[in-house]
């Protein structure tokens, strides 16, 4: 018999999240953020429930290829651009885009002959500070492209730091409209959270990326508020039961010490399933039907819930770590992280269920 731990993955609820993005911003165009394997869903099966995008948003040059050997005909974008010249001129042959972020990129195209049309996204720094040009170095950029016989379609584009929280967009969008003010090209800005919260950043194209998957981009809004759905549900079983007395501790280090009589579920996932080991006594979890908490330290295979007075519960009751009834926002919060970290460490061991 298989250990009980498994991660559905609802594409149903992926489909609808893609039309809760295009609710917002329904004059744009939609960049499907699937790197890193999808945050973790599958990068092959996202994109056949994401199929109705206009494009697909990656890191890997790989991933790009993956997709387009699945027959996937849409715009296909690398984020982090190409890293050399071998795979600009593969690329280019494959009607990848690459966005770029640095003039020693250039190098990378001038193998392109005439006709090649490699599109490319010119990435401006307005303030995230980590990769574009900086906007002096803009219109020079924009030229060199424009200059370029490889060089097609030509996208502007930049990334917001803080569209989730209260530094907002506008101080970005002032610097990005100073940047390329008179150069007339499709514009691409807004990730998860501008989509949701900033019309006035959608222009021509839009990146969301978490929210596709279920997750609130915002603190303070949960997704079900959003109208957004669980795509990804981690689930086991109890397997164990343990009754504590008043003193006894659970798990490595005795971090939780019982102040009363306890009973303890013992829950088939752990560290090496991808649940997260610093996350501490306390984070939510749902028992059966009910909502309960961790109990003691995360080990590399096993997790303990709080199951006091729930007398239903035992060896075999479902447990869902986080997903459907348990949202992962709630639990990233509970861990000190986010909820991309949690379903992007989704390990390999994990069996994987589609739920269409």
């Amino acid at each position: 018999m298989p250990r009980p731990i498994n991660a559905t993955i609802d594409l149903a609820a992926l489909a609808h999240n893609l039309g809760v993005a295009r609710a917002h911003a329904p004059h744009a165009r939609v960049f499907a953020v699937v790197k890193a394997n999808a945050y973790g869903h599958g990068l092959l099966r996202a994109a056949k429930a994401l199929r109705a995008a206009d494009g697909f948003a990656v890191l890997e040059f790989d991933a790009a290829i993956r997709l387009r050997d699945a027959g996937y005909s849409q715009r296909i974008v690398l984020l982090e651009g190409f890293f050399d010249a071998r795979e600009a001129v593969a690329g280019a042959a494959r009607k990848i885009a690459s966005v770029v972020h640095n003039a020693e990129q250039f190098a990378f195209i001038d193998p392109l002959v005439a006709g090649s049309r490699l599109d490319v996204l010119l990435k401006i720094n307005s303030g995230m500070n980590r990769l574009g040009f900086a906007p002096g170095a803009v219109r020079g950029a924009y030229e060199t492209l424009q200059d370029h016989p490889g060089v097609g379609k030509i996208t502007l584009m930049s990334h917001f730091a803080d569209a989730d929280g209260a530094g907002g967009v506008a101080a970005q969008m002032a610097v990005f409209e100073r940047a390329v003010a008179g150069i007339a090209a499709p514009r691409s800005l807004a990730n998860s959270a501008a989509t949701l919260r900033y019309p006035e950043t959608h222009f021509d194209w839009i990146r969301p990326g978490i929210l596709l998957y279920g997750s609130s981009p915002f603190a303070d809004r949960g997704a079900a508020e959003l109208g957004l759905r669980p795509v990804m549900t981690l689930a086991s079983e109890i397997i164990g039961v343990c009754d504590l007395k008043p003193g006894d501790t659970v798990g490595y280090g005795g971090t939780f010490r019982a102040e009363r009589p306890m009973r303890i579920g013992i829950v088939a996932c752990g560290y090496a399933d991808g649940y997260p080991r610093h996350a501490p006594s306390g984070t939510p979890l749902r028992v059966g039907e009910k909502m309960t908490v961790t109990v003691g330290r995360v080990s590399m295979d096993m997790l303990c819930a709080d199951i006091t007075g729930m007398a239903e519960a035992g060896i075999g009751t479902p447990v869902v770590l986080w997903g459907e009834g348990n949202p992962v926002d709630a639990v990233a919060q509970a861990a000190g992280t986010v909820s991309y970290e949690l379903m992007c460490a989704l390990a390999a061991r994990v069996p994987v269920i589609e739920k269409q």
